[in-house]
């Protein structure tokens, strides 16, 4: 198809019945599917089923040390899980704590306890200041804006590229403001570019100089082995943190959500020593003990931290023809149109697409109207509030192949009758 930025408008309008007319075919159809969210597919959650077996005698549920998982005691963790999950994340067992089963629980954690108690070297809770304020990269992850809107801090929008945020307005705002609490960063595989932070933003991060003493990194690192095309390196933040003399300004989060099971993994976190101490104090009046005994299957199941690299080579066969077909796709049906354009992640678990400015809440409601459910447009800025109405996050990992085809159709015949419409007005 011709080019729609270079149709006149005799054209286009021709262009739009053709589109109206094939989209109304999509419609008769009756479709439901759902593109809406990074879930795991059925065959990835089959991956994991060994898991469940693992431990299947009395015997079986006490760990190397002898420890009985079936009772209270260990708030930090089990040392074989601390050790495990410490590989995972570059850093020793004394810098991790091993908690509950989704990371994002201990994210809302660790920001309700600032706000509530504050953190270490803080003089006060957060809470208690007029006003605090997060720093966002944008287009980012909905559930980081949700805890944030939720506590009642105020987000700041940070332009994100493929290799991190923009750090020239990062360290202006830090040095500035001393209501700038913290950062979020998914620093690899980034929710939902698919980019990841360059060395340079990396060392530039950890060497951040906050006027807030108790500035805060959230260092979410969700996709931290989820290649699909590549593993991409990124520096290690608690290391660099330590080099510019920043040991205690980050806070790692992960899991093993889209690893084994979500909602039934095994999350952890990582910080300094001396961070970890002071948590742990925190975490005292929260909670006795998380849940050993899944603990203890992840570590029969996975053995070391080369297990677990070999769960993610078999999840990446099972979503690389996945996002082939997306991208593939996108570039039969939209890279001629110039209706949109997109980023070909390595990894993660979505696919970026940006439309027109202006159509990207037409066209979910147009894919909705076939069957087709995407995430809200607007859920990849804080407040929902995209300036550009462009971003669209495509989750290509739950539908069967056979339905991801049918619902790229629908996108791609949506993407372009919507760029149409807004050419024409």
């Amino acid at each position: 198809m011709k080019n729609f930025l270079s149709m006149n408008q005799s054209e286009l309008a021709e262009a739009k019945e053709e589109l109206q007319r094939k989209f109304q075919k999509f419609k008769d159809c009756e479709l439901s599917l759902n593109m809406a969210r990074g879930k795991p597919g059925a065959d990835q959650l089959e991956l994991s089923l060994p898991l469940l077996d693992v431990l299947n005698s009395r015997s079986d549920c006490h760990d190397a040390s002898g420890l009985d998982c079936r009772n209270y005691g260990e708030l930090l963790g089990i040392p074989e899980a601390r050790k495990l999950f410490a590989d995972y994340m570059g850093i020793t067992p004394e810098e991790t704590i091993v908690v509950g089963s989704a990371s994002l629980t201990f994210m809302y954690d660790c920001m309700a306890r600032a706000m509530l108690l504050g953190v270490l070297g803080g003089d006060k809770p957060w809470g208690k200041h007029e006003k605090v304020k997060f720093l966002c990269p944008v287009p980012g992850y909905d559930r980081h804006f949700t805890i944030c809107e939720t506590l009642g801090i105020e987000m700041i929008n940070i332009p994100l590229t493929e290799l991190g945020p923009d750090m020239d307005l990062v360290e202006k705002l830090v040095a500035e403001d001393e209501t700038v609490k913290g950062i979020w960063c998914v620093p690899k595989y980034t929710n939902p570019l698919g980019g990841s932070y360059s060395d340079e933003a990396v060392r530039r991060l950890a060497a951040l100089k906050p006027a807030a003493r108790d500035f805060r990194i959230f260092w979410d690192n969700a996709y931290a082995l989820h290649y699909v095309y590549e593993d991409t390196p990124v520096l290690n933040i608690l290391k660099e943190c330590k080099k510019a003399g920043n040991p205690d300004m980050v806070y790692l989060f992960g899991s093993t959500s889209k690893i084994t099971f979500p909602g039934a993994g095994v999350a952890f976190f990582g910080a300094s020593r001396d961070n970890v101490d002071f948590i742990a104090r925190q975490l005292n009046a929260q909670s006795i003990s998380w849940d050993k005994i899944n603990m203890l299957r992840h570590v029969r199941f996975f053995r070391d931290a080369a297990g677990i690299r070999a769960q993610m080579d078999k999840h990446a066969a099972i979503l690389r023809p996945k996002f082939d077909a997306v991208l593939s796709a996108l570039e039969r049906e939209i890279a001629s149109t110039g209706a949109g354009s997109w980023v070909k992640p390595k990894g993660g678990y979505f696919v970026t697409y940006m439309a027109l400015p202006g159509c990207a809440k037409r066209i979910v409601q147009l894919c909705k109207e076939a069957g087709v459910v995407l995430t809200d447009a607007g859920a990849t800025h804080p407040y929902h509030q995209d300036p550009e109405d462009s971003y669209i996050r495509l989750a290509p990992s739950f539908p069967s192949p056979a339905e991801l085809a049918q619902a790229m159709e629908v996108f791609c015949a949506a993407a372009k009758l919507a760029a149409v419409e807004k050419l024409l007005a």
